[in-house]
């Protein structure tokens, strides 16, 4: 069975509620146009982009949609540890030797996502990314899923999500709180405009705060056209 995910394991906890409320923030977006490719990406390494990734397929299937999440990070692979599969096989695999994509999807435990693992490490990540045949996948399973989530590694890091990021509709970026550097956020966000990237919001992860007897979890979703928008706050005993 698959760790780390919260929303399927502890549904009722103040952290799955910031996945429900993370949820309906993207669904807000698709007012004037559609959202259904969304990328998430962080400015550094371990700031819990896989986790937030596989959090929310989860949560956006409790509400009835079917989700893809398609683990574009091929650099390090993580999806197949959180849901718990094979990844023998997968993204990597299908670009490479030209394979249907759809033999490579698994079903999980988790009804409603299905996970296109990153497949075998590649020496060539970003010009798999890049490719034709992956911009084809891409429309492709875009008409099969109601949402595609894409994990893709670190962008201040490698170019991969760069490239990635003019192939989707949208894009979260995840940073973890206290420890992302302000000139690797301000690098982030800079790269995403240069490429004319549709930021969504941000994710402020690993946020949380002992006073007295209560632990807050803060979430934080900064969508672009709302920059005032506050942060949303749980409290649990």
């Amino acid at each position: 069975m698959a760790y780390s995910l919260i929303t399927l394991e502890q549904t009722k906890s103040p952290i799955s509620e910031a996945f429900r409320t993370l949820r309906t923030n993207v669904q807000f977006t698709s007012v004037d146009s559609e959202t259904k490719k969304i990328m998430i990406t962080s400015a550094g390494p371990r700031e819990g982009k896989s986790t937030t990734v596989a959090n929310l397929a989860v949560s956006m299937a409790q509400s009835g949609k079917s989700v893809l999440v398609l683990d574009a990070d091929l650099r390090n692979p993580t999806q197949h540890k959180l849901f718990g599969l094979d990844n023998r096989e997968g993204l990597s695999v299908a670009l490479v030797q030209e394979q249907d994509y759809r033999s490579y999807i698994r079903e999980t435990a988790v009804s409603g996502v299905m996970v296109l693992t990153g497949g075998p490490i590649p020496p060539n990540p970003a010009e798999l990314v890049g490719s034709k045949r992956m911009k084809r996948l891409l429309e492709e399973v875009s008409e099969q899923f109601d949402i595609i989530l894409i994990d893709t590694p670190p962008i201040v890091a490698v170019t991969d999500p760069a490239i990635l990021a003019q192939d989707v509709d949208g894009v979260i970026l995840v940073m973890a709180s206290g420890e992302v550097h302000k000139d690797y956020a301000q690098s982030a966000k800079e790269l995403l405009d240069k490429v004319g990237a549709k930021i969504l919001g941000v994710v402020l992860n690993k946020a949380d705060m002992k006073t007295s007897d209560y632990y807050y979890y803060y979430y934080y979703y900064h969508g672009s056209d709302n920059p005032k928008k506050k942060p949303k706050r749980h409290k649990n005993r």
